[in-house]
């Protein structure tokens, strides 16, 4: 099984509903690093996975659309608490519907919102 990952780091605010988080009810930001992972068990003609520049565009997009922004604000986000693990789920989710690449059998986006604390969601692909 082959892996690729590329990596982002990011701003983006929010504030917790729901609970008593104390000062993450609060609205807060969080140095965000997105760890993209691809996996795949066949290479390309060129002998790559993916390619890199058409992946690292997409993430770029996604991350830009998140950049500096209230989490809260988000359509996406709409009726749910914007916790790590609902927002590593909508990037996952999001990246996996614009990385179109045959040889890709799987995507795992994992969101550190800092050094000690991450979440993950993994996006398996039928391969077509």
């Amino acid at each position: 099984m082959y892996t690729l990952g590329v990596r982002r780091e990011f701003i983006a605010r929010h504030f917790l509903i729901g609970g008593d988080w104390g000062p993450e009810n609060f609205p807060n930001s969080h140095h965000y690093i997105l760890e993209l992972v691809l996996e795949g068990s066949e290479l390309d003609q060129h002998g790559y996975l993916v390619d890199i520049v058409d992946v690292e565009k997409h993430l770029d997009e996604v991350v830009g659309y998140y950049k500096e922004q209230m989490l809260n604000d988000k359509p996406e986000f709409a009726g749910l608490n914007p916790s790590i693990e609902h927002f590593a789920r909508i990037l996952a989710t999001t990246l996996h519907e614009r990385i179109i690449a045959g040889n890709i059998t799987g995507l795992k986006v994992v969101l550190w919102e800092h050094a000690n604390a991450w979440a993950a969601y993994h996006v398996n692909r039928m391969k077509g």
